[in-house]
């Protein structure tokens, strides 16, 4: 059964840095596009970053260009998430997730399996 397990997350200053992972088991998605979301309290769950199966294409959300970078290792079956100048906007449970088809896209709904979630916490 597949299945897509977020490590990385933890407690950090404004400005600080932290780097996401995110390893499937289960099955290779390296011919899937895979993403990251994220979900703060009280808010609905939102596009992060998303990258294609060969890792040659990304998309970020408007938010987190420029800070966030999204790389995968297909041979590892494993993404992460560069997250550098965090804010304490950027406080949120990150999710990992695999698309059912090649193309990238923001759109949550696209996506078929989704891990756990990771904790990022951003103090001022």
């Amino acid at each position: 059964q597949a299945q897509l397990v977020e490590s990385g997350g933890g407690l950090v200053q404004a400005g600080g840095s932290l780097r996401l992972s995110c390893a499937a088991s289960g099955r290779t998605f390296s011919s899937y596009a895979m993403g990251w979301f994220r979900q703060a309290p009280g808010k609905e769950r939102e596009f992060v970053a998303a990258i294609s199966w060969s890792g040659g294409r990304t998309l970020y959300a408007d938010s987190v260009k420029g800070r966030f970078t999204i790389s995968r290792d297909n041979a590892k079956n494993t993404m992460y998430l560069q997250m550098n100048s965090l804010k304490r906007e950027d406080t949120a449970v990150y999710y990992c997730a695999v698309e059912t088809t090649a193309i990238i896209t923001t759109v949550a709904t696209t996506y078929a399996y989704w891990g756990q979630g990771t904790q990022v916490t951003v103090s001022s």
